[in-house]
């Protein structure tokens, strides 16, 4: 058996997705309720390995279990027995061939700024505060430049792979009451790639980087001269697209 799990967390007290020994994470806490309940070993494969910090709304897993349960009660037992913060909220058979990483054909990402004076409690976890304004339609212009397909190499961290060359379907700003929402989609992304790209469009925003400036910023290939990283605390991984329009219900 194949199953699919659509998984929701708040990556504040988890040290991203991956489990690697240095503390907590998603990965080995999901893999070890699984394991209690089946009394035996697995391994977990995800669609994106979020970094600490940051959270998902519709992580797309998946584990291949040597008996059948009921997935309507494996539902209502995960969620019984996973921290508040990870939640389980779909469970599907899936082919056995279905790989969450290598079969996806895209993700979604939302990053969260508040622009207010006072940033609520309930969000502090959830979105990047800035007490500065912002140019939005600066902010609209520049990422105009980072949509198609391009070499991202000035938005990734190192360690940089040899191919850095990424495709970016949409990038949307939209105004909310206390902020701004920035979302992008694209086919695959580099490490800290998102959160890169919203930080040189919030120096554009500050006029800290010019319009020009962006302009050539991927043709340079400099990370030097894009904009800071964004914190890990404002990303939430929002989607994941199949062929099969495998998504989250949201």
């Amino acid at each position: 058996m194949n199953i699919q799990v659509i998984l929701s967390y708040d990556g504040t007290p988890y040290l991203g997705w991956q489990e690697g020994g240095d503390g907590p994470t998603v990965e080995e806490t999901l893999r070890k309720v699984l394991e209690q309940i089946y009394q035996e070993p697995f391994q977990l494969q995800a669609a994106s390995r979020t970094d600490a910090g940051v959270h998902a709304a519709g992580q797309v897993v998946n584990f291949k279990p040597s008996k059948a349960l009921d997935l309507d009660r494996l539902l209502i037992s995960l969620n019984q027995l996973l921290p508040k913060t990870i939640r389980v909220l779909a469970l599907k058979e899936v082919d056995e061939g279905f790989h969450p990483t290598l079969d996806n054909e895209g993700k979604e990402y939302h990053y969260h700024i508040c622009l207010g004076p006072v940033q609520s409690p309930f969000r502090r976890y959830f979105s990047w505060h800035l007490h500065t304004p912002l140019d939005c339609e600066k902010m609209r212009e520049a990422s105009s430049y980072f949509v198609g397909t391009h070499d991202f190499a000035a938005l990734t961290n190192f360690p940089r792979p040899e191919e850095t060359v990424r495709t970016l379907r949409r990038i949307d700003i939209f105004e909310e009451e206390t902020g701004l929402r920035i979302e992008v989609e694209g086919d695959n992304f580099l490490y800290k790639m998102v959160r890169n790209l919203v930080g040189t469009l919030v120096y554009v925003g500050q006029g800290k980087l010019t319009l020009e400036m962006a302009q050539k910023l991927l043709q340079r290939k400099d990370r030097k001269k894009a904009g800071m990283t964004a914190p890990a605390h404002g990303l939430t991984l929002h989607r994941v697209f199949y062929r099969q329009q495998l998504k989250s219900p949201l």
